[in-house]
């Protein structure tokens, strides 16, 4: 009887011990868990959220340019030849200049953009060239597009065309091209940018495009097989009525003084205070010898436009 009352002591004495032993292992366990999980995060958030490559991609992906703009500013402060970031600062740039409403915002974007894209062109890897360049060409497009005059058009068609012959893709880049071209007055070099692009997709503002650059270039027309074309699918009314007052000027060119009237008459139908159509009408009156009419529709062009080259010189002319 006693050696059943010992042993029966020696089982609960264990169990006893067992006990806290469990609670110190689960309290251990459940501590390293924790202490796990908020590592990991503290970690990760790091990653994303300091001056790193990780951070560049992860906000890159979406399509959080001005944090990539930022990252990529505080790893280029301690690692100048960091060429990850510095492509990335010149792409980051681009985007937020384009975004921006405010003209010298965008100069100033633009200039970091370009001034990062460079540096990234001389230190790149071969393979990430081409897109280097597009991303250049894109740049000079939109800083001479911005500017007051034509200064970067030429540097534009540089890099594109380096592009291109670097075998880069992009279903942007000829119509790029063309546009830089067209800027530079070189139209049959234009044409032959939009009508790649026209292989990519139609739209009446290319369309237009290439209308303007043939008629600019003597073919008036191939110029109205586009304008046709612009007058039949497109929808915006500032379109239509360049469209409409191109076919005008090119009528007038052709003697077709009836229908050049008409397209002048249509814009005017919807928009009485077109310039430009009160231009044409005056150019047509005078060509019928109407002098009365023609400089009362240059008046009238000139109310609307007060500093219309054309309308001035054709009022200093028939005097």
């Amino acid at each position: 009887m006693k050696a059943v009352d010992r042993e029966n002591r020696i089982v609960v004495r264990g169990r006893n011990k067992l006990l806290p032993r469990l609670i110190i292992v689960f309290s251990v366990f459940v501590f390293l868990t924790v202490l796990t999980i908020v590592s990991y995060k503290l970690i990760n958030r790091y990653i994303h959220t300091s001056a790193s490559v990780t951070a560049l991609y992860d906000k890159w992906n979406k399509y959080d340019y001005q944090g990539v703009y930022d990252v990529a500013g505080r790893i280029l402060s301690k690692k100048p030849l960091q060429n990850t970031a510095r492509t990335f600062r010149g792409y980051s740039a681009f985007f937020l200049a384009v975004s921006q409403t405010d003209n010298t915002a965008a100069q100033s974007y633009l200039d970091d953009s370009i001034n990062n894209l460079r540096v990234a062109l001389m230190n790149g890897k071969k393979s990430a060239k081409g897109q280097v360049e597009y991303m250049l060409g894109k740049a000079y497009f939109y800083k001479d597009s911005t500017a007051s005059y034509y200064y970067y058009a030429d540097l534009a068609v540089k890099f594109l065309v380096a592009a291109i012959a670097d075998n880069y893709k992009a279903n942007d880049i000829s119509e790029y091209l063309g546009l830089s071209y067209a800027a530079l007055g070189k139209s049959k070099e234009s044409i032959e940018a939009f009508t790649e692009a026209l292989l990519v997709r139609e739209s009446d503002t290319l369309l237009l495009a290439i209308a303007e650059q043939y008629y600019k270039s003597g073919t008036g027309s191939a110029a109205k097989q586009y304008l046709y074309r612009v007058n039949t699918i497109s929808k915006n009314e500032d379109i239509l009525m360049k469209s409409h007052y191109l076919l005008g000027q090119i009528y007038i060119d052709e003697g077709n003084l009836a229908d050049a009237q008409k397209e002048f008459e249509t814009i005017l139908e919807k928009n009485e205070n077109y310039a430009d159509a009160h231009y044409g009408l005056g150019v047509l009156y005078e060509k019928q010898g109407d002098l009365v009419k023609a400089r009362s529709e240059w008046r009238k062009c000139l109310r609307i436009q007060v500093n219309h080259p054309l309308a001035i010189q054709k009022m200093s002319e028939n005097k």
